[in-house]
């Protein structure tokens, strides 16, 4: 997923700069937005493995999104660190939910016992999602300390880092068979490309 590759570069940018710009006079700009992903599709009916497919990436569009239109960092002060860091995390959280709402509603796919990939990204987002969560609380609790807004900056940053880390594809690409119904699903090609 080479989309996430280019979110991630500016991400990261802007989270250090605010790590280390707390009071800093100007704000980091936003990485810029990225190309709407359409979430529905068309494919065949008699392709239930694409179909299912097309559902998992459609899901996983959603956290895509979010990432592609994340808020800026704006170190100029403490409380200003804290109250867009905290909407930066509200984003992940959002897209987390809608991804994680997608994956549950899209159920087993219709190869036998090849549910397990869709399963551990259900659990790695639902972990994820409890961490942002966690942290974007903690910089609500920060707000105009300094030390304490960079500290849970760094938590933000930890759980972004993991979000990075995350294969989302994987659900997929562990069976043959969803791997090649991957490949049949116009959904999943779309998020396969690159960026812009």
């Amino acid at each position: 997923m080479r989309q996430r590759s280019t979110v991630f570069a500016a991400l990261t940018t802007t989270i250090a700069l605010g790590l280390a710009g707390c009071g800093q006079p100007s704000p980091v700009p936003s990485p810029p937005r990225e190309q709407q992903l359409p979430v529905t599709t068309s494919v065949p009916q008699a392709d239930p493995a694409a179909r299912w497919a097309g559902g998992y990436c459609d899901a996983v569009t959603h956290l895509v999104r979010a990432l592609a239109a994340l808020p800026a960092v704006d170190p100029s002060t403490p409380q200003q660190a804290s109250r867009t860091s905290g909407d930066l995390l509200s984003s992940v959280v959002g897209g987390l939910d809608r991804s994680l709402a997608g994956l549950n509603a899209l159920g087993a796919p219709p190869v036998p016992s090849a549910d397990g990939g869709r399963r551990d990204v259900i659990g790695q987002f639902t972990d994820i999602r409890a961490e942002a969560e966690n942290a974007r609380r903690r910089i609500e609790a920060a707000r105009g300390d300094a030390a304490a807004t960079k500290d849970a900056l760094g938590a933000a940053r930890a759980t972004l880092d993991r979000i990075d880390a995350l294969d989302y594809l994987k659900g997929l690409q562990d069976v043959p068979a969803l791997a090649a119904a991957e490949q049949r699903a116009p959904a999943c090609r779309r998020l396969d490309q690159p960026a812009g």
